[in-house]
């Protein structure tokens, strides 16, 4: 494809389309929120239209539309949070659809696209401590780390030097090391085997039961919580433990829980049918990180996530959905 000044609107659009998913996957790697990835890949085509005549044939229509999308990434947070995150926490962070990744990974192992949903590269920690990097280390780590972008690519979609570019990964790669779990490599995620599902099923029976003791022997010493956009990170098993009982989670009656999974790791959607009400309705949802045989991480996200995740908006009292 050498040049787009005579495709029509309709043309450029499906050309576009295709990449679609993928490009909202980077943007979502690069904001932390799936709604404003949502709008970041809309400014992405509509400025790729408005600019078509630029597109020499140079690179490939893709490596195209990814230049956009990152700029339009880097214009929305220099825009609306000039500041990383710090201590630990991102209230903006929001959940990805496993179904959505799904679209991706079908293209085979060999596609770029899976490239773009590598398990490792679209968990909630990897997300939460791209957050702390500054905006273009992040886009440079993403870039070269998660896609594979020769340095100097890099380096020209950025209008700065390889050095510059190299620099900038050396660091961006020493603050994903600070923030990242220690046992990373040794994660389960999204790769649930026997002994997840159990702890996972565990997780839910007690949670439903209301089972304090029983949730707490789940928990490892270090565990970290936190409910986006509520502020707060709880870390270490006693603290976490006390601000439920203190939140009231011991007087919680009538939950179902349904078992899912988002960002490639487990999942737990919680429903809560009110005194009286006919229906279980959406209350929130736990993505939990295991390792080691326990829990290290619950983030959990608020009702508002449900109808995205694919979430049943309400459950019977029957039992039946």
């Amino acid at each position: 494809m050498s040049g787009l000044g005579e495709v029509d609107e309709s043309a450029f659009s499906g050309l576009a389309e295709r990449h679609r998913r993928e490009l909202h996957v980077h943007c979502y790697r690069m904001l932390g929120s799936f709604e404003d990835a949502e709008d970041t890949v809309q400014e992405t085509f509509l400025r790729a239209w408005r600019r078509r005549e630029t597109f020499e044939g140079r690179s490939t229509f893709r490596a195209w539309l990814y230049r956009i999308a990152t700029h339009a990434c880097l214009d929305l947070l220099a825009k609306r949070r000039p500041e990383p995150a710090t201590g630990g926490e991102v209230r903006w962070l929001q959940p990805y659809p496993d179904r959505l990744l799904d679209e991706l990974a079908a293209g085979g192992a060999d596609e770029p696209e899976a490239a773009a949903v590598a398990r490792e590269t679209i968990e909630l920690a990897y997300l939460v401590a791209v957050q702390h990097l500054a905006p273009r280390q992040r886009a440079v780590l993403i870039l070269r780390d998660v896609l594979g972008w020769p340095a100097k690519d890099v380096a020209e979609l950025l209008g700065d030097s390889v050095n510059s570019v190299n620099s900038a990964l050396q660091r961006a790669r020493a603050g994903m090391r600070e923030h990242l779990p220690a046992e990373r490599q040794d994660w389960t995620g999204g790769e649930e085997d026997a002994g997840t599902r159990e702890l996972v099923r565990r997780y839910t029976d007690a949670s439903v039961a209301i089972d304090i003791g029983g949730l707490t022997a789940l928990l490892r010493e270090d565990v970290r919580c936190s409910m986006p956009p509520t502020p707060g990170l709880y870390v270490g098993r006693d603290t976490v433990v006390k601000d439920w009982v203190e939140n009231g989670f011991e007087d919680m009656t009538n939950l179902r829980a349904v078992p899912t999974s988002v960002n490639r790791q487990p999942a737990v959607a919680f429903y809560h049918r009110r005194e009286g009400g006919s229906a279980y309705l959406p209350l929130t949802i736990d993505v939990l990180r295991i390792s080691g045989g326990a829990i290290t991480e619950i983030i959990t996200f608020h009702d508002d996530q449900f109808p995205r995740l694919g979430l049943p908006t309400s459950l019977p009292m029957d039992g039946t959905e």
